[in-house]
């Protein structure tokens, strides 16, 4: 019997002049652990006449984690940060009680040729930190612990497993690991795991139960602990999860909560401009006219 109780297919959807491939929420499977959001974007060529523009917009009650493949991409935000994320390092940025930001191609790259591929992620904060202070932490690839083991890639980008904890500060029990075969291997990992697992597939193939499974592809096991499969030579896959939180969360436009109450707070904030805004950015994305529910 198969140990996947769901699986999900990239949806597409526009993040303003962006199309990316959404994966979580889903409706059949809300959340993976704390994991409540996950979008795959790219692979995309953009001209010298097209940029990533994301002005600034809020979240609460919510960290974000963005790790790129491929490109660059310009963080600001209402703390005064003002980093470029390059391909393999970590951006953290928790909103807690409400954060400004703006994600957009750096100024180096604005009239050039470029690409953009990476995966944006939300993780849900727990109940008694969701009004927390907001703070924004960046982590180079060179601080992530790495390893290899027959012929597997492993890489610890949040969280802690199989012995090792990432610097990335998380709130949760939890875990997101990058995983690239060298050659075909069979991995029998679940005893190195806990929680809830999902297998996002990037590259490559991996094979469960006789079934085989292609990029684009977001694999949810029932049992963590039975987490087997076998990866084709070339394959990269994420897998991410850990402790599911105890209360449903609300997910409203940029907002996460486990209250209406707050989710009304926050639009009301926006829609009267007084969340910190992003310093040097006048431009800001406007709130939805309806409750913008992102349940699929």
């Amino acid at each position: 019997m198969s140990n996947i109780s769901v699986i999900i297919e990239e949806r597409a959807r526009n993040i303003g002049n962006f199309l990316v491939g959404r994966l979580l929420p889903f409706r059949e499977k809300r959340m993976v652990g704390p994991f409540i959001y996950l979008d795959h974007m790219g692979p995309v060529e953009m001209d010298a006449s097209t940029n990533f523009d994301v002005p600034p917009h809020p979240h609460i009650g919510l960290s974000t984690l963005t790790y790129l493949f491929e490109g660059s991409v310009m963080h600001r935000d209402s703390l005064g940060t003002a980093i470029e994320i390059n391909p393999g390092a970590v951006n953290w940025m928790t909103a807690g009680r409400g954060i400004t930001h703006s994600e957009r191609t750096p100024e180096r790259l604005r009239h050039s040729d470029k690409r953009l591929h990476g995966l944006q992620i939300w993780v849900a904060l727990p109940k008694d930190k969701e009004e927390m202070a907001p703070n924004f932490h960046h982590v180079a690839e060179a601080e992530l612990p790495a390893w290899e083991d027959d012929g597997v890639r492993y890489k610890l980008v949040a969280g802690e497993a199989m012995g090792h904890r990432s610097p990335v500060p998380v709130y949760s029990r939890c875990y997101m690991m990058k995983l690239v075969s060298l050659k075909e291997r069979e991995l029998d990992i679940g005893h190195a795991l806990y929680g809830e697992v999902g297998l996002y597939i990037l590259e490559g193939a991996i094979a469960n139960d006789g079934h085989r499974y292609e990029p684009k592809q977001l694999l949810v096991a029932k049992n963590p602990g039975l987490c087997r499969f076998t990866m084709e030579a070339g394959t990269t896959v994420f897998l991410f999860g850990g402790e599911p939180m105890a209360e449903p969360r609300i997910i409203d436009w940029n907002f996460v909560a486990t209250r209406q109450e707050l989710i009304n707070l926050a639009r009301q904030r926006w829609r009267e401009q007084q969340f910190v805004p992003v310093p040097g950015e006048t431009e800001f994305v406007p709130l939805p006219v309806a409750p913008a529910n992102r349940n699929a």
